[in-house]
């Protein structure tokens, strides 16, 4: 079976982090008989460089013709000064925006071997999985009206937070479906104590929730679940949000993991048409130097084989590999410990180099 895949390497380490995962995807297909078919484009500020805009209608045609995308990141210094319709990140929202992908999973697991690299004591953090479902097309990011004007003789800068109801329910139903396929837990988190927006939001999750009565529902406020999730993150299982308040509480859960550079991310369609993407950003600081960590995009790969090429047994094989080559004690600069001498520091393409040999391996 052969299957049309997108690269979107982008600004900054994007492309650094998006070549050992493309040698990892390629790997994996062989292993189960799967041809992929690679394309490139542009999207951020190399687009904006190239043809002026962030999200060049070529590649929105390219994404679209595609049967899953695969990017890197986004924006970085040299774009700071753009407006904001033109900036790097634009380009993503529209991407978002353009294939319809509104429901962004993004996975919280702490492998064993890195327990010790969270921020939190290692028992709060060990074993822990949980699935942080953002809604990514409405919200806030989204919102008309929106701007910075002059009221008064004072600027004023307005953002408009709204959800409709149909973008609600069919962010709860993904949500519900996951949870069944998990522990049975969702946990949707809004502010209703003073937003009306997530008044609504709650009130449409609750109805919504009666379709799944299998599934344990519980509420919590946006300010309250970012406490949680520091304090005993392992209480959750699936969380459902927002577009803003996901944003927050993912790279929230980021560093329970031990880095940003673990966060792997699935950006879906309602026909699992995905893209794929680290959570982490383009790093400017460190574009260049070969010290980037490539696994969260190697894990987005096993998410794409999962979700949108319906091809579990591939994502299961680099899983694994990933967790064994943590388990040898292969760490980039973001998880390591220089106080374990078993440690072996590696940079980017080293990293990505283990895991094709663990996955051969397997």
């Amino acid at each position: 079976m052969s299957h049309k895949i997108l690269l979107l390497p982008g600004d900054g380490i994007g492309p650094e982090v998006v070549e050992p995962a493309w040698l990892v995807a390629q790997a994996a297909a062989k292993r189960h008989n799967l041809t992929l078919e690679r394309s490139d484009a542009l999207l951020g500020g190399v687009a904006i460089d190239a043809t002026g805009d962030p999200l060049p209608a070529a590649t929105l045609q390219a994404a679209k013709a595609a049967d899953a995308i695969l990017m890197g990141a986004v924006g970085g210094p040299n774009w700071d000064d753009l407006p904001s319709d033109k900036r790097p990140e634009k380009g993503l929202l529209g991407l978002r925006s353009g294939l319809e992908l509104f429901a962004n999973f993004r996975p919280a697991q702490t492998f064993p071997a890195l327990a010790a690299a969270s921020s939190l004591k290692p028992e709060l953090v060990a074993g822990l999985d949980i699935l942080i479902l953002r809604e990514l097309t409405g919200g806030i990011y989204f919102g008309e009206p929106r701007g910075v004007s002059v009221v008064n003789n004072e600027r004023v800068g307005v953002n408009t937070y709204t959800y409709s109801e149909h973008e609600i329910v069919r962010i709860a139903e993904v949500a519900f479906a996951a949870a069944r396929q998990r522990n049975s837990r969702v946990c949707s988190v809004d502010k209703a104590n003073v937003l009306e927006t997530t008044r609504l939001w709650r009130e449409v999750v609750i109805e919504v929730h009666k379709d799944y009565p299998d599934v344990e529902l519980s509420h919590m406020y946006v300010d309250n679940a970012a406490m949680q999730l520091v304090r005993e993150p392992k209480q959750f299982d699936v969380i459902v949000t927002g577009n803003m308040f996901g944003d927050i509480l993912s790279d929230v859960a980021a560093m329970l993991t031990g880095s940003l550079g673990m966060l792997p991310s699935a950006s879906l369609d309602s026909q699992n048409k995905g893209l794929y993407e680290p959570v982490h950003g383009s790093a400017p600081d460190i574009a260049g130097q070969d010290k980037a960590n490539p696994l969260a995009t190697i894990a987005s790969v096993a998410m794409m084989f999962r979700y949108s090429l319906g091809a579990a047994g591939a994502a299961t094989d680099i899983d694994n590999a990933i967790a064994q080559v943590l388990a040898d004690g292969y760490r980039t600069s973001d998880i390591a410990d220089a106080s374990d001498s078993t440690q072996q520091l590696v940079g980017t393409k080293a990293m990505g180099a283990a895991v094709l040999e663990a996955l051969a391996r397997l």
